[in-house]
């Protein structure tokens, strides 16, 4: 608890933000390693002045952290920190990540997340394909990110769930705070299909400046963001621009020109947007990246034999692997063999499918690659 603690002491101090903070952890590498520097050494981060160097080192522990601890450990809240090997890594990467994450749910490792966002206010066409994108995502293996709000958001999630895989909520208040209040029963079934997450308080409420902040951590935990429906002004296109500038891909869907629930998402196209209509569009546009190893995964793998080379394959991986042949298995029948949740099996036959292993053919089947398909 002593550790959690300083996290809070230090994320509380005037003048140390999300960004500062991030550097102070990879200068000291501790909360309390940086609250406890000396101030010449605090003056070397850059951002910090001898003026909050001073104020790190004198800043007391809030009075209600242990408290907000206590609170979080009674309720099955998990508290992550930037430096926990759980912490998701693509989040980790941008300039300002949350030092304090809570959680109900879990990461996966290895698990590849797109967000999926758009209007509170669709039109019917807007919610269809909010669905049908995220349930083909699903089952694909992608982990849909959302924010729980009503419209596009709740749709996303529903279509994730119905695909049988995973999706993480990102609220704009805190976990004992849910907001909106009709979503309560939705966001259990995530929890226990994913994760919903917050970097407030667990009381907070939802203010209007919680959901920029909120955006940031959608797109940064995210592989690229799909808008499927937006107005000119609409919050969407502030978490498009962000995924922009994390440097992650976004992707809009076309609608109709008569409406101006489209305007946001053709804008996004004439600016340099992917223009997407499926699932797939999105699985072929992020293959490439997919394919390559990210740097730091926690991914438990050993090598695998494939025509005459070796490819890293996790634990699941290895698993469906083996019970694939040169003749079609259903996907179903596969789910029995393997012994694998959906969502897992589904995860771990598009990484197949990506280092060259595996194929998918109509109908649901899928078999070994052929020799001269298989990378080394």
């Amino acid at each position: 608890m002593e550790e959690i603690l300083r996290w809070f002491q230090l994320k509380s101090v005037p003048g140390v933000g999300n960004l500062l903070c991030k550097r102070l952890i990879e200068r000291f590498g501790s909360p309390q390693a940086a609250l406890e520097a000396m101030r010449v050494e605090l003056e070397e981060v850059d951002g910090i002045s001898e003026r909050l160097a001073q104020a790190i080192r004198s800043h007391p522990l809030p009075q209600s952290a242990a408290a907000e601890v206590a609170a979080a450990r009674r309720t099955g809240c998990r508290l992550l920190t930037l430096t926990d090997p759980d912490y998701p890594q693509l989040l980790r990467e941008i300039p300002d990540p949350p030092p304090i994450l809570y959680v109900r749910g879990e990461f996966v490792a290895g698990e590849a997340p797109i967000a999926v966002v758009g209007s509170r206010v669709p039109t019917a066409y807007g919610l269809e394909t909010s669905r049908q994108i995220s349930e083909g995502l699903a089952q694909l293996g992608f982990t849909v990110v959302s924010g729980l709000a009503l419209g596009i958001d709740g749709a996303a999630h529903e279509g994730a769930l119905a695909g049988g895989g995973r999706t993480i909520a990102v609220l704009g208040s805190g976990l004992d705070n849910l907001y909106p209040p009709q979503h309560r029963n939705l966001a259990g079934r995530i929890a226990a299909a994913g994760a919903v997450i917050s970097e407030f308080p667990l009381t907070a409420g939802p203010d209007a400046h919680h959901f920029p902040s909120r955006n940031r951590i959608i797109s940064g935990m995210s592989l690229g963001t799909v808008v499927v429906e937006a107005t000119k002004d609409s919050g969407s296109l502030i978490t498009a621009r962000l995924a922009a500038d994390q440097n992650r891909e976004v992707f809009a869907v076309p609608g109709s020109i008569h409406s101006f629930k489209s305007m946001g998402t053709h804008t996004l196209i004439r600016q340099g947007a992917i223009l997407v209509e499926s699932a797939q569009d999105i699985a072929a546009e992020l293959k490439p990246r997919l394919a390559a190893p990210a740097s730091g995964s926690k991914r438990t793998a050993s090598a695998a034999e494939t025509a005459g080379g070796r490819v890293a394959l996790s634990l699941d991986e290895q698993r469906v692997l083996q019970c694939l042949g040169p003749y079609p298995v259903h996907i179903d029948a596969l789910q029995r063999e393997a012994g694998l949740s959906p969502g897992a099996l589904a995860a771990a036959l598009l990484q197949l499918e990506l280092k060259g292993c595996a194929v998918q053919l109509p109908g649901k089947q899928f078999a070994l690659a052929p020799a001269g398909r298989r990378r080394s």
